[in-house]
């Protein structure tokens, strides 16, 4: 049991709702059940108060509300949910993005797909971009900050991942339409210089989706649940409906696991697509493929 609220309970003293422990004796407590990092950040969180008041002040006091409210933080960290459900936010590319548990926690290989992204956006001048299961909207408003003349629509089939992604873009002033439907179905007609999508790539019995913080993420979002399968088959959709919404030299950019980057690079080449290729994220795994639809724009 973790007992930091027991622990003030028992230190608690004068009238009602009195201060009762210091923020340096909460964040040792508490990196005792979790990681340092993860402990100095939900005691951050809980008093409102910044890495160098921890250090500085470590005797301020946490009120008895507040030291049950880090304990409740602390047993769910410690149960594996992800500290960006625990916090609300997380960091990427720079920018802080609201996060919910509607929506899949923003990776660090994720950013990949904006770097490459973005050397095919430079040349453009009017860039019209598609995001495909943007989920919290990191992508889309992410392109749109750092490309501000691109058109961005972004698309999920979730209206509450969509909410999220909504109060992403107004945090950050994007301007991107966000549209409901599945993939390419409310695009009906529509083309685009370039569309991104990191989809479910996981296998539907990968024993990896019952490890980690993976359990309190949206399912939908981290698999596309067919059972025996081979996690493509999202991608199969993307990839094949692709040469009917790519303008001719437009790109598609697809984020994959580290070991489906032949099969990836197999649908884009039966799509008609050309120039396939493959990069590695940070760690050296291959994270995202991508090809190009013949010809130029006019």
């Amino acid at each position: 049991m973790y007992g930091l609220a027991a622990r003030c309970a028992r230190k608690k003293a004068g009238r009602r709702g009195s201060l009762v422990t210091g923020i340096g004796e909460a964040w040792r407590l508490a990196r005792q059940r979790i990681d340092r990092l993860d402990a100095r950040l939900l005691v951050e969180y809980v008093a409102s108060c910044s890495h160098a008041d921890l250090l500085a002040h470590p005797t301020r006091s946490l009120s008895a509300l507040q030291a049950r409210r880090l304990d409740a933080l602390v047993r769910r960290r410690a149960s594996g949910e992800p500290l960006a459900y625990l916090l609300g936010c997380a960091g990427f590319y720079g920018r802080e993005f609201t996060v919910t548990a509607d929506v899949l926690v923003p990776r660090p290989e994720t950013e990949l797909l904006v770097e490459l992204a973005l050397e095919r956006l430079r040349h453009l001048d009017e860039p019209l971009v598609a995001d495909l299961g943007t989920g919290s909207g990191v992508l889309a408003v992410s392109l749109k900050c750092l490309c501000p003349r691109a058109s961005v629509v972004a698309v999920d089939l979730s209206p509450t991942a969509l909410a999220v992604a909504r109060q992403n873009a107004s945090l950050h002033a994007a301007t991107v339409r966000f549209v409901e439907g599945d993939w390419y179905g409310p695009l009906a007609g529509d083309r685009f210089d370039l569309i991104v999508a990191n989809p479910p790539y996981v296998a539907a019995d990968d024993a990896h989706l019952e490890s980690g913080g993976l359990p309190f993420e949206p399912r939908m979002a981290l698999t596309d649940g067919v059972a025996g399968g081979d996690g493509l088959g999202c991608m199969r959709v993307i990839v094949g409906g692709s040469v009917r919404h790519l303008l001719p030299g437009g790109w598609l950019l697809i984020e994959h696991g580290h070991e489906q980057a032949v099969a990836v690079r197999n649908l884009l080449r039966q799509a008609g697509l050309s120039g396939m290729a493959t990069w590695a994220d940070l760690s050296g795994s291959e994270r995202v493929s991508g090809a190009c639809l013949a010809g130029c724009r006019d």
